[in-house]
């Protein structure tokens, strides 16, 4: 079936119902749907639907005019399926989003000398660790150091290894949103745990993390990048967004929720007002190692229909079994609803955080798929070429 576009424009704001058969998972898939959607992703949820087998029986629009009929030819001249129904095409206007992504602007053999504007401690009396919020002036670039939300940025800290050669840089997370804490533009922002670890009985500092961690507002420092396309959010206003963080990999979510929920920064973006539900389920071993709390809290009491937070506390909280509350345990109890949020189309999910927190959730999403009857180990690899899967661990 196809809409004309021909008298559109990109201030229509019409809202069409779309009553389709044969479409989704489950029971979803037997029983008769109503999709509602805006007529700029009317184009793409059709396409989506034929490549997916479904039947659209007819598609109202909310303005009162009279309903669009399918046409018979759209499902015969769309591809067989390859993917399952949760996995929706890239949409066009997605694929320009992400050419339009900085990669790269500055390299290891010429990187930007930034300077630090602020270094903070994240964390509360009681805390494990040493965690920081550390921001740098982005200002004097030829070209700009600029970024968007889910990319990362290398640091290359002074001084030379072991071997009398310069240290290699190392990747972090960009904790704040492109506009940076202060909305001036020209600032980037880290959420950065300092690396330590016994060795020989002695205490081993990362030299990175150390590095960064210690350091003092004025000093000059060399970034590298931006670079990064797996994290980034969908443009979609009205997308719904799942994230999973243990420790520092809140560091994107925290750029997520900010470009969200912050009320400078949806002063500064009145062409990204987000109507969606985000969820975020965030792992740490205390209390007092909670990250960017205050802020969380502040988006709860102001969006409360359109944001959630879910926290296991490992070493303060048991599971079911009486063991200690990890992320994957908060994933199992909510695993009803954090599917019927998958089978929606808009949906995305972030992952981020040690490397070792993947097979926890691989599990328990395995055992949350299994109950509807669906298989996880087919149904991941296909969410993600969907680009609706998101994963960045270390």
């Amino acid at each position: 079936m196809r809409v004309s576009t021909g008298k559109a424009t990109v201030s229509d704001s019409r809202m069409f119902t779309v009553v389709v058969e044969s479409f989704g998972l489950g029971r979803q898939r037997r029983a008769e749907r109503q999709l509602t959607v805006p007529f700029a992703q009317l184009q793409s949820l059709m396409q989506t639907i034929a490549l997916r087998g479904g039947r659209i029986r007819v598609i109202n629009c909310g303005d009162g005019s009279s309903p669009v009929a399918p046409a018979p030819a759209a499902a015969s001249q769309a591809a067989p399926p390859t993917q399952p129904e949760t996995a929706t095409q890239p949409s066009a206007k997605a694929a320009v989003h992400h050419a339009a992504v900085p990669v790269n602007l500055y390299k290891p053999k010429a990187p930007f000398i930034g300077t630090v504007t602020g270094n903070y401690s994240l964390l509360t009396d009681g805390a494990i660790g040493r965690v920081n919020h550390i921001s740098f002036d982005l200002s004097g670039g030829d070209p700009l150091l600029h970024y968007v939300e889910g990319q990362s940025i290398g640091i290359i800290p002074d001084g030379n290894d072991a071997n009398g050669k310069p240290h290699k840089l190392r990747l972090y997370s960009i904790a704040s949103t492109r506009h940076g804490d202060d909305l001036a533009d020209h600032t980037v922002s880290l959420c950065v745990r300092q690396l330590q670890y016994e060795k020989d009985g002695e205490t081993i500092n990362g030299v990175c993390s150390t590095f960064l961690c210690d350091i003092e507002p004025g000093a000059k420092v060399k970034i590298t990048g931006p670079v990064g396309k797996e994290m980034l959010l969908p443009p979609d206003e009205e997308a719904n967004v799942i994230m999973l963080a243990t420790g520092t990999g809140i560091a994107p979510m925290r750029a997520y929720l900010r470009r969200m929920f912050d009320h400078g920064e949806r002063a500064k973006n009145p062409e990204y007002q987000f109507r969606g539900k985000a969820w975020l389920f965030m792992g740490a071993p205390k209390t007092a190692n909670l990250l960017y709390e205050d802020d969380l809290q502040q988006y709860l009491s102001d969006f409360p229909e359109h944001f959630r937070y879910t926290k296991a506390i490992s070493r303060e909280q048991e599971n079911a079994k009486g063991g200690r509350m990890y992320i994957q345990d908060r994933v199992l109890e909510n695993s009803e609803e954090i599917f019927s949020w998958i089978e929606n189309p808009k949906t995305h999910v972030y992952m981020c955080g040690l490397r070792g927190m993947e097979p926890g959730i691989d599990e328990a999403m395995t055992a949350a798929a299994a109950a509807k009857g669906l298989n996880w180990a087919e149904l991941r690899p296909q969410l993600k070429k969907a680009e609706r899967w998101h994963v960045e661990t270390y």
